[in-house]
């Protein structure tokens, strides 16, 4: 069957900042306390998907959740107006109101898993919000992340929207971001390649959190009835060294897996398990890049890894969509270069401003949801989430009129922020036909 490959891209939103939330996101924690430019992050984020419709592929926008999250800070006791429950929040529990604040919905990657229609066994596309238990700032998206889905896509006959796993840290789930499906075409029968970093039910010793179980992927797998699944362990040093998601060293497209040789803990047993998987369906390709070539260091560093690996329309070698960090490390430069040079799948490197982003940790790859879809579920979408000349110009212009070129963490304090966000989002719901009562302060 005929498919597509679409891009769901969270749209970044007013209170962007680095606030240093999370554990293992070394990106995260070195810019932490630096000065933030929401208005630059979610330019450089609407231009990244411009450039991705523009090359032939579809491209549909995420919106920003509600930040800050008054209802959370209201659910620990806090009292008064909206306003009063902010300051109270910033005076007596900074650390919760920081939570409050973050604009962590940014990355679609971890938005949900998805089984697309081809691997499951009712022949809707499935998707599984992330529960994010792992971190505090986390945990409190996935309901609405549902409520943006179910509005993204509404045809139930065509889409199974489930709720997030229960919120456990026996069931941490992390969504796409451990995901990759490998398969002949996208329409046609998969691999579904579940990476985990730690067993639910194991002592854990390692100087940073190993995010997601085994188990919580298990259960995605079921509720999905997904065919063909492989569950590999992610390696241990790449998560000491700072590869909190397997996307930060490992992306995948069609029949090839793109890793770096600390990815898994057992390569040639995830290897064997592929092909295994996809006898008769299509012949794996794994292109390995060695310590050698490119150190765990500079792999994160650079994000080679953290790209979005695609089929153009009417080519056959894939491109790799990459972040200018990786243009600017010599060493993932050469890497790059060396794909494009050989005969092997990748036959063109395409580099993307997304900075803002970038140094919060996350890549072109970690702010889209990878969507596989017919001809028949891409029409079921919602038109008005789907990135087009008059949206991206219609969002360029929201931007500038409500966020902020320069937000410091102490910023996120003022509730002029507050009204400011509140006002930026009561206009987007209108933009993207969300109807009334998307958000918690609408209803």
């Amino acid at each position: 069957m005929t498919a597509v490959e679409a891009n769901a891209d969270g749209l970044i939103g007013p209170t962007h900042s680095y606030a240093g939330l999370s554990p293992g996101n070394l990106a995260s924690s070195l810019n932490k306390g630096e000065a933030s430019n929401p208005r630059a992050a979610v330019l450089q984020g609407l231009d990244k998907m411009k450039r991705l419709a523009d090359l032939g592929l579809p491209q549909f926008v995420l919106p920003p959740h509600e930040r800050p999250n008054i209802p959370f800070l209201r659910s620990l006791g806090f009292t008064g107006s909206d306003a009063r429950v902010l300051e109270q929040a910033w005076k007596d529990a900074p650390s919760f109101a920081a939570a409050a604040c973050s604009a962590s919905p940014m990355w679609g990657a971890n938005a949900a898993t998805v089984t697309p229609s081809a691997d499951a066994a009712d022949g809707r596309v499935h998707f599984t919000p992330a529960n994010l238990v792992t971190n505090l700032h986390r945990s409190l998206e996935h309901q609405q992340t549902r409520r943006a889905l179910d509005a993204l896509f509404p045809d139930t006959a065509r889409f199974a929207v489930h709720d997030a796993l229960s919120p456990v840290a026996h069931l941490a789930d992390e969504g796409a971001a451990n995901h990759i499906r490998l398969c002949a075409e996208h329409g046609a029968p998969g691999v579904n390649l579940f990476v985990h970093g730690r067993d639910a039910f194991e002592a854990w010793d390692g100087p940073f959190p190993a995010r997601q179980t085994r188990q919580a992927f298990e259960a995605v797998e079921r509720r999905h009835a997904c065919a063909r699944p492989v569950h590999a362990r992610q390696g241990s040093a790449a998560i000491a060294g700072g590869t909190f998601h397997n996307d930060v060293v490992c992306v995948g497209a069609l029949q090839t897996l793109f890793f770096h040789d600390l990815a898994f803990e057992d390569t040639d047993a995830v290897q064997a398990a592929i092909r295994q998987q996809a006898d008769g369906l299509f012949d794996p390709i794994f292109v390995e890049v060695s310590s050698d070539d490119l150190p765990l260091a500079d792999a994160i560093s650079s994000y080679l890894f953290n790209s979005m690996l695609v089929q153009l329309p009417g080519q056959s070698r894939l491109t790799l969509i990459c972040p200018t960090e990786t243009r600017d490390n010599p060493r993932s430069h050469a890497v790059a270069r060396g794909l494009v040079a050989s005969n092997g799948p990748i036959g063109r490197v395409e580099y993307v401003d997304v900075r803002q982003s970038m140094r919060n940790g996350g890549g072109p790859a970690c702010l889209r949801l990878r969507v596989v879809l017919t001809e028949t579920e891409e029409a079921a979408t919602n038109p008005r989430m789907r990135i087009t000349d008059d949206l991206h110009g219609a969002l360029g212009v929201w931007a500038a009129r409500w966020y902020r070129d320069e937000l410091r963490p102490a910023d996120l304090a003022d509730p002029a922020l507050l009204n400011e966000s509140r006002g930026a989002l009561d206009e987007l719901t209108g933009i993207l036909g969300l109807g009334s009562g998307f958000y918690p302060f609408q209803r």
